[in-house]
């Protein structure tokens, strides 16, 4: 099993969410975060005065699969995100040692399937 963290912007949210579903992903968890990158934030004007954004709004999903899906919803992840411009974010994936569905008391890869 594998825990997939994707920071993306939040424009991209919804295309995402589609192609990972249609990847195989079951569930998953969004959280409105926000962070910089090498961009280190950006300026801004608002009536006039110019001020400096240094944390950027984004979204973070959490996405827990069976290891044999992995790269199928990285790569949709990675295919839908990208706008070509900087700030597109970052994927990252780690093992994940157990899970248990609360509710019904199954553990691991039963836990985290449909």
């Amino acid at each position: 099993m594998k825990m997939i963290t994707a920071i993306i912007k939040p424009s991209r949210l919804d295309a995402v969410l589609e192609a990972v579903t249609e990847a195989g992903a079951s569930g998953l968890t969004v959280t409105e975060v926000r962070g910089y990158g090498r961009q280190k934030g950006k300026t801004e004007v608002y009536r006039g005065a110019e001020y400096e954004v240094k944390l950027l709004p984004k979204v973070k999903l959490e996405i827990a699969v069976s290891g044999d899906i992995v790269d199928a919803v990285v790569e949709a992840i990675a295919a839908t995100a990208n706008t070509g411009k900087i700030g597109d974010g970052k994927v990252f994936v780690t093992d994940l040692e157990q899970a248990l569905r609360i509710r019904t008391g199954e553990r691991d890869a039963q836990a985290i399937t449909g």
